[in-house]
């Protein structure tokens, strides 16, 4: 989610790819073309601004509105909300409920938005027979956001049952506060906790900075701009990033399975791969795998998911993104974190801020206008 010189209304303006030009993978390195997938976008429900999803217990999917509503979608269509924090949340700028996701044996019930203050907020609720039990509401963490744009939210339970929370980097334009490459701030970092561990969360005692002067030890990475959207891989592990650049490059980053954390992704002194306003590429830079400058249609990349589903054979294994001003759902293929080549899947998802994976692999994408869309075979 980005605020971009040509919009300020979040999703709206989350300026959430493009002319696409592989990066680290040239054209001339890019493998011979396989059978492309050939896909259509099913649309199954409107739903009112919806901005984050994920799988629920059995084969549903719950929908968060950014108002403040979450709601589950299954055989029969999009229900009535089983949960409402609109009076506790704000919609200025890029703020709303953001994220929300369950923990893997659906015990725990996790949500990520803006309080009426501005301030980013994780809150979890117990879960009993696949339902939220309000009254168990409790506050895990909490960050303090200098401005409305750039708050990232997205929050992930990663393959080692640990909660994954993305952060930008606070706001405004490039980084006035230089929080990128600051390891005494929460912001522009992916953050790894244990939200039942402790009270009210416990940091991993192998998270890289642990231990390490001046610095957070809830991080688990750093040198993001606005990671708005970040998945992990169900076949792999691996997780991948989609972080929204300034006004130049729209990047996705890589981190295998085997990462120990600590990964710098660059931010502020770098934009891609490429040095932001004079700025020395770190030397502990770890550059995106793909990225695309914003000469074409694209201006604010939407990370997806690699497909992992069985309705299209020709699409698994390869990771699914968008972005919210072009809106082509596309498709990168990779191999040991390198990009062997990229697809133009031939559908539009609209202004897309995100994309839901369902429990079997299956993909959604959520269009802010309000459509929900399912990925199908053509």
């Amino acid at each position: 989610m980005n605020v971009r010189t040509r919009s300020t209304a979040i999703i709206g303006t989350i300026c959430l790819v493009a002319s696409l030009a592989l990066t680290t993978a040239s054209a001339d390195e890019r493998t011979a073309p396989r059978q492309k997938a050939e896909v259509t976008l099913k649309q199954v429900a409107t739903a009112k601004n919806p901005v984050a999803g994920t799988a629920g217990p059995g084969d549903t999917v719950w929908i968060a509105e950014r108002a403040g509503t979450v709601r589950v979608l299954d055989d029969q269509g999009l229900g009535e909300p089983v949960l409402d924090i609109t009076a506790d949340t704000t919609t200025d700028g890029e703020r709303g409920l953001l994220g929300i996701a369950f923990d893997k044996e659906f015990a725990h019930f996790y949500i990520s938005f803006t309080n009426l203050e501005g301030t980013s907020t994780v809150d979890e609720f117990a879960v009993r027979d696949g339902k939220i039990q309000p009254d168990t509401r409790r506050t895990v963490l909490t960050q303090t956001q200098p401005y409305a744009n750039h708050n990232g939210g997205d929050i992930k339970f990663g393959p080692d049952g640990y909660l994954y929370i993305a952060f930008g980097d606070g706001g405004a334009g490039g980084d006035p506060h230089d929080n990128g490459q600051n390891l005494d701030t929460l912001l522009g970092k992916v953050l790894r906790i244990d939200p039942t561990g402790g009270e009210p969360y416990a940091i991993p005692s192998d998270n890289p900075f642990v231990g390490t002067p001046n610095a957070k030890e809830e991080i688990w990475s750093y040198g993001l701009r606005n990671p708005w959207r970040f998945s992990f891989d169900t076949g792999t592990g691996d997780m991948l990033i989609g972080d929204v650049g300034q006004n130049e490059w729209e990047e996705i980053d890589w981190a295998p399975a085997s990462s120990k954390g600590g990964e710098n992704y660059g931010w502020s002194d770098m934009e891609g791969t490429h040095p932001f306003r004079g700025g020395t590429e770190p030397a502990n830079h770890v550059p995106p795998v793909y990225e695309y400058d914003r000469n074409g249609p694209g201006c604010s990349v939407t990370g997806g998911y690699v497909y992992r589903g069985d309705a299209i054979p020709d699409l698994k294994g390869q990771y699914v993104f968008s972005d919210y001003c072009d809106g082509t759902v596309r498709a990168l293929r990779m191999e040991n974190g390198k990009v062997t080549g990229q697809s133009d899947l031939g559908v539009n998802g609209g202004e897309v801020v995100s994309f839901v994976q369902r429990g079997d692999g299956e993909l959604y994408v959520l269009a802010i206008g309000g459509t929900v869309s399912r990925i199908d075979p053509a």
